[in-house]
């Protein structure tokens, strides 16, 4: 399907804020703050079309490298959804859920994010901590270790998980893959970040839960000694099997916390929501991809290499993040940086892989990096195969307003005011989606 440039009709110059996770280091960035996160939204009442300023997007075009001008985006042609690698058509949703969702994510693996290995048959889950009276006694904290053993040896990481002690039944769960630094997941709560905004959530009925992802599960960086995957390459009997780039390493520890949530009495396991921003947004999206136990995956700001389509050449590029990310993908990923057009899937298909289930996409204004309108034109494009399996209407091309909640079936999304963070604005959409996708 060809694609031509969109020129964006809004206005909203609210300055330059472009990304705490542009950087390796700088993603480490505390945003945590002693008191808790502002829950008055009135600063987010004004619901309007997405415009930028003139002045905004001279300002971005001259503090980066990469094209933040949509008359500048060149034509494009996505792969089909509905097209089998040898040409044959999909033409049910029994053909679609049998064999081209497999078929997506054996390519999703080969040429972007890695083959990763299967659950551990060891794997084993230990209380370490339990508070029934966490939160003024709102809450029951638990700190989970998540262990396994390999050629003798045990990795170990762990889980943090708040669940409302006010509930009846079991209760739904947020688990937010968290790789910036550890104080925004502080369960003491003597740090409160809007990353994380554990009060606000219970206050609402759910269970949150985080693992930091880049602090124990796997380094953000190129060249690791330490983490999962190099236990892995030590160990493994066929570590050349095991292709899986860090993004791939930090969904494999999501799958492993929801194997921890079948155990627990207190979870109800048909409603887990996985939640990330910016790297975690993408690696969010590639573990609802695989694992169909995630009812419902919450991406926010997550651009190129999440739900952004690659084939755009608009903010951040395959050939940008490859660079400066290497270790995120395998290695066969960045062999398209020059050849985008013969890359053999796009993001549409990526997003896609979570129907029929519940997908919430989420950007901001001002973060042209992680190009906002790719994320929404490949949600447009994955709609059709909600659609085809009676869930959802395929969506239009025209963007939702800012700050407005758009619901489509099991599929959301919203554009948020600012610039590039996960806020609590954000966090009230995700669980006003969850709210009705749950029936709560």
């Amino acid at each position: 399907m060809k694609f031509t440039s969109f020129v964006l009709l809004s206005l909203l110059g609210l300055g330059a804020s472009f990304a705490a996770d542009r950087k390796v280091k700088s993603a480490s960035a505390l945003t945590a703050a002693p008191n808790p996160p502002n829950t008055d939204f009135s600063a987010y009442a004004e619901k309007a079309p997405w415009v930028l300023s003139d002045a905004f997007l001279r300002a971005a075009a001259a503090n980066g490298r990469e094209n933040v001008s949509e008359s500048k985006v060149a034509p494009y042609s996505l792969p089909g959804l509905f097209t089998f690698s040898d040409g044959r058509k999909v033409s049910t949703p029994a053909a679609w859920e049998s064999a081209r969702r497999a078929e997506l994510i054996g390519i999703f693996r080969r040429e972007v994010y890695g083959v990763p290995p299967v659950r551990p048959p060891t794997l084993a889950f230990h209380l370490l901590e339990t508070d029934p009276h966490a939160l003024n006694d709102q809450a029951t904290l638990k700190r989970v270790a998540i262990r396994f053993q390999l050629g003798g040896e045990t990795f170990e990481f762990h889980l943090s998980l708040f669940v409302p002690n006010r509930r009846t039944g079991k209760a739904p769960v947020f688990l937010l893959l968290n790789h910036r630094s550890t104080a925004n997941t502080d369960t003491t709560r003597r740090i409160r970040s809007e990353f994380w905004p554990v009060e606000y959530a219970i206050g609402r009925g759910y269970a949150m839960a985080a693992i930091n992802v880049a602090d124990e599960v796997d380094p953000d960086e190129p060249k690791a000694t330490t983490g999962i995957r190099a236990f892995y390459r030590r160990l493994h009997p066929k570590p050349e099997e095991l292709t899986w780039a860090t993004i791939a390493a930090w969904a494999w520890s999501g799958s492993r916390a929801v194997d921890y949530f079948e155990t627990d009495p207190d979870i109800d396991v048909t409603r887990v929501a996985v939640i990330g921003h910016s790297r975690t947004g993408k690696t969010a999206l590639w573990a609802a991809a695989q694992d169909t136990r995630f009812a419902l995956a919450c991406v926010n700001c997550a651009g190129e290499g999440g739900p952004a389509l690659s084939r755009r050449n608009f903010g951040e590029t395959l050939g940008m993040i490859t660079t400066n990310f290497p270790h995120w993908f395998t290695p066969a990923y960045a062999r398209y940086a020059d050849r985008i057009a013969s890359l053999p899937v796009d993001q549409h298909e990526l997003v896609a892989l979570v129907a029929p289930r519940g997908y919430h996409g989420a950007d901001a204004t001002e973060d042209l990096h992680a190009d906002p309108r790719g994320s929404w034109l490949a949600l447009v494009e994955a709609s059709k195969v909600w659609a085809m399996q009676g869930r959802a209407a395929t969506l239009a091309d025209e963007m939702p307003l800012v700050n407005d909640l758009l619901m489509n079936g099991p599929i959301a999304y919203h554009i948020r005011k600012g610039g590039h963070a996960l806020t609590t604005f954000d966090w009230k959409l995700h669980l006003d989606h969850a709210d009705r996708l749950f029936r709560r």
